[in-house]
Parts: structure tokens; C-alpha cells; sequence
């Protein structure tokens, strides 16, 4: 394996295209950038509407190149799973829809290996956070309130079930 070149930008789901980000980090390489673009598309269809971290790790002499797709933004998921267009404007007047604890418990593990927290309880309190700051209601409470239960131990059989 000669010299290898990593490069990382941020795309759409399954719509990454020749231009920027990638056409001009690639281009100078000497890759056929559309082979590159539809490997991308290829990886990330399922995260169509989201921004995707993307990893290309490049083959300086042999041009050969790798994939490897991140996960979207935590907010990204959470629209994903609520059906909306963008969180709230105004968390704190504004709701812009309500999740179960179920739905963040599965994003809590999709994104799970990037967040800091020790454990699933952790990484739920992480994404209910997230839903404060995006104006979105759990369980048609305020995320805080849901932090606080997790806290007391209301949602511990969950997370006994999830270790």
C-alpha cells in the first residue's frame, strides 16, 4: 500500500454529486471522482434528506479508494424519525413534534459509537438534549422532565433490557 490521503466531507444522502466538497478534493488525486460519487450514494441511499459524514480514504499511487460513511447528526435523526422539515425556530415557544422514548432509545443507538456518554443511558440523555434544543417533545413532555425520570431511575428496566 503506497501513501494514503484521507478525505472527509459532510454530503447529502445518497444525492452527493462531482462538485464541492468532493470534485475539488478528489480531482487533484487523478480518481474518477464519479465512480468515488456513486460509491457515496451508493452507502448512504438510506440517509436520504441528511447531511452524512463521509471518509474516502485514497491510494496516492494506485488510485484505489475506500468508503466509509458516519452517522448523521443526532438532530439529522431526529428529523428523520419525527417526518419533519427542520427542528424549532424557537425551542422554548415552538414544539415541532414529539417522540417515544422507544424512538430516542434507537437513535440513541445509531449514534451511540460517536457520542461520549459510557452507556445507552448516557447516550439517551445525550439525544434527549438534542430534542431541547430542537424544540421536541418526549413522550409529550419536555425533554428535561425525561432526563429527570431517567435520573430517578423510572427508565431503568429499559436499559437492563439494552445492556
Amino acid at each position: 500500500m503506497g501513501e494514503k490521503k484521507i478525505i472527509e466531507a459532510l454530503v447529502a444522502g445518497g444525492q452527493a454529486t462531482a462538485g464541492p466538497p468532493l470534485g475539488p478534493a478528489l480531482g487533484p488525486l487523478g480518481l474518477n471522482v464519479m465512480a468515488v460519487v456513486n460509491k457515496i450514494n451508493e452507502l448512504t441511499k438510506d440517509f436520504s434528506g441528511m447531511k452524512v459524514p463521509v471518509k474516502i480514504i485514497v491510494d496516492v499511487e494506485t488510485k484505489e479508494f475506500e468508503v466509509e460513511v458516519g452517522t448523521p447528526t443526532a438532530s439529522a435523526l431526529i428529523i428523520k424519525e419525527l417526518k419533519i422539515e427542520k427542528g424549532s425556530g424557537d425551542p422554548g415557544k415552538e414544539k415541532v413534534g414529539n417522540l417515544s422514548f422507544e424512538q430516542v432509545v434507537k437513535i440513541a443507538k445509531m449514534k451511540r459509537p460517536e457520542l461520549l456518554a459510557k452507556d445507552l443511558k448516557g447516550a439517551v440523555k445525550e439525544i434527549l438534549g438534542s430534542c431541547i434544543s430542537m424544540g421536541v417533545t418526549v413522550e409529550g413532555k419536555n425533554p428535561k422532565e425525561v432526563q429527570k425520570e431517567i435520573d430517578e431511575g423510572k427508565y431503568d428496566e429499559v436499559f437492563e433490557k439494552e445492556a
